[in-house]
Parts: structure tokens; C-alpha cells; sequence
């Protein structure tokens, strides 16, 4: 046996490109004279049933050895490919961002309403808000404050709130009831009067809520006196005397004057008599109708008026003075 080939620690030259060995002159001290072949096998690795552990060439694989004693156990080993196109993984912990574009300057909101006026503008704008702002919650005060229950601010103050809410603010709750009010009240008078020859003549009735009536048609702004003036009256009338036209309470009295007040600036305003006639006397009446119910509603009411008609009331001349010249100044 040779002593190059005992052990696993003989060295081989290393194999040519075509698997033989390289030509020349060996080196000094390294192997003898004869060139085996690559694939030639020691005799002590044949005894062993295992191959040599020659390299290959430059152009094999990078794991292309296989292991002493593998193919004993039948087991080859794998081959390992290294793929030069595979990603390689980044190595872990924070990644620095790179350079950023500069972003432009958002844009400048322009002033609309009342921040777009001049000063000047502005302040004046502030003021008016700030009084419709005050006045709004004055009136919403006195509103609650005239609709709520007696009360001590209203015991205190209950004049002044009168003194806002009437004539303009009314509330009138009657829309609200479960029972509305469903009839057509005219209030109607007719008068003696004193002509300029010293004689006395009656008129005819003058239906004064039509005259009303015919005032607010068309008109889109109608006046609070042509809307409840009479009308206000004659309730008030009817809520103080009982159905024989007695007084009833302190108020009586002066719910006939004011009646009759009105009643004699309207027949002024007509002119009833003629030119310089005097009214010496004036009778009221009212005349009721009840409204006719839809024609899909089962309810019977009767269509026939009721009249209710006062006595006579004798005008004191101060009123029909006043009368006068209330209608002149109107």
C-alpha cells in the first residue's frame, strides 16, 4: 500500500477541467511521479465503502462535495443552489426616510360676511345684532311673563307688560281650544239722529263688522283696530252684563261707554244723517250665524240667525264731541 493513500489525511492534487489531472512536473514533497485519475478511489476509502472527498473543478457547484460515509448509509446529500436573482433581506431596525419633496403653502381662507367688511362696518353690524339680539329677549320675556300664571313679577310689573303686549301682541289661545269658535258674529247699530231742520230721523242698520271686513279684504297689512277693535268690544260687553243686558260687576258700566264710544265714531266716519246731523241716540245689535260644517261631517246645525238686540242708549253730547273729532283727526 502507498503511504500517500493511508488516512484520511492524503491530499490530492486538485482536478483539471476535464477531471484529470494537472500536466507538469509535480512540486517538490507533494505527490509521486503518477497521476491517478479523478475518479479513482483509494483503497483504504474502498474498504470502507466510501467515495474520496476530491474537489471538482472551478465550474461546479459551490456545495458540490459529498461527505465521507454517506453513501454507506444510502443518503446523498443536497446539493445547494445559490440564486443570484433572490432578493436579499433587509437587515431589521429603523430605515432613515429619504429626502422629501417640499410640500406647498396651503391656501389663505378668504373673509366672507361680516368679517370681509371695514371696521367701521363691523362694529356697526355688532351694534345692530346686539340690540335685535336684546329686544328679541325682552319681547320673548314679556310674552312668557303676560301668558304665564299670576305670579310676583307680574302682581309688580303687571301694567308695564300690559303696555307691551297690547294692542299688537295679543295672544289669543282660541286656536288652541277643543272647542273653537265656530260662528260669524256682526255687530250692527242704527241711530236717531237730529237733522240741521231741527228734526229727528231713524237710520238703517249698519252692519259695522262687514265694513270691517271689507277694509282687510286685499289688503296684505291690515290694521290691529280693523281686525279686533269691535270685535274686542263687543266681548267685552257680553262678558259683563247677563242675558237681560243687566250689569253684572263693576265693569258693566264701562263696557256700555266704550261700546257706545265706538260705535259713534264709526257713524261719523259714514256719515249717518247727513251733513250736520246730530246723533241723539244709538241701539246695538248682533247678529249670529252659525259656520256650516264640511260636507263629509254628519253634524246638524241650524243656519237661522240669532239676533240679540240692545236698548237704546242715549249719547251724551260730550261723546259725540269726542266722536268728532276723532274722525276728523283719523
Amino acid at each position: 500500500m502507498d503511504a500517500y493513500d493511508e488516512g484520511s489525511k492524503a491530499r490530492h492534487l486538485p482536478d483539471g477541467p476535464d477531471g484529470s489531472l494537472p500536466e507538469g512536473p509535480a512540486s517538490a514533497g507533494s505527490t509521486p511521479d503518477s497521476s491517478p485519475c479523478a475518479d479513482q478511489e483509494s483503497t483504504g476509502q474502498e474498504s470502507t465503502g466510501q467515495e474520496s472527498t476530491g474537489q471538482e473543478s472551478t465550474g461546479q457547484e459551490s456545495t458540490g462535495q459529498e461527505s465521507t460515509g454517506q453513501e454507506s448509509t444510502g443518503q446523498e446529500s443536497v446539493p445547494q443552489h445559490h440564486d443570484s436573482q433572490a432578493p436579499t433581506a433587509q437587515a431589521p431596525g429603523p430605515q432613515t426616510p429619504g429626502p422629501q419633496a417640499p410640500t406647498a403653502d396651503p391656501p389663505v381662507p378668504v373673509p366672507t360676511g361680516i368679517a370681509s367688511l371695514p371696521l367701521r362696518s363691523q362694529i356697526v353690524a355688532a351694534l345692530a345684532l346686539a340690540i335685535v339680539a336684546v329686544v328679541a329677549c325682552v319681547h320673548l320675556g314679556m310674552v312668557f311673563l303676560h301668558v304665564a300664571p299670576s305670579n310676583t313679577v307680574t302682581k309688580q310689573h303687571g301694567r308695564a307688560i300690559d303696555d307691551w303686549i297690547y294692542p299688537e301682541f295679543e295672544q289669543n289661545w282660541k286656536l288652541f281650544a277643543p272647542n273653537p269658535l265656530q260662528q260669524n258674529i256682526d255687530v250692527q247699530v242704527r241711530a236717531q239722529v237730529r237733522g240741521a231742520d231741527g228734526g229727528i230721523t231713524e237710520t238703517g242698520w249698519y252692519d259695522l263688522s262687514a265694513l270691517d271686513g271689507a277694509a282687510i279684504d286685499g289688503n296684505l297689512l291690515p290694521s290691529h283696530t280693523q281686525q279686533n277693535e269691535l270685535r274686542r268690544a263687543w266681548d267685552f260687553y257680553i262678558g259683563t252684563h247677563d242675558n237681560d243686558n243687566h250689569p253684572v260687576g263693576l265693569r258693566g258700566d264701562l263696557s256700555q261707554r266704550y261700546l257706545r264710544r265706538i260705535v259713534l265714531l264709526r257713524l261719523d266716519r259714514e256719515g249717518a244723517g247727513g251733513k250736520g246731523a246730530v246723533v241723539e241716540s244709538v241701539q246695538v245689535r248682533s247678529r249670529t250665524t252659525n259656520v256650516p260644517p264640511p260636507k263629509w261631517s254628519e253634524e246638524q246645525v241650524s243656519d237661522t240667525p240669532v239676533l240679540r238686540e240692545l236698548p237704546w242708549w242715549t249719547v251724551p253730547e260730550e261723546d259725540v264731541t269726542d266722536a268728532r273729532t276723532e274722525a276728523s283727526a283719523g
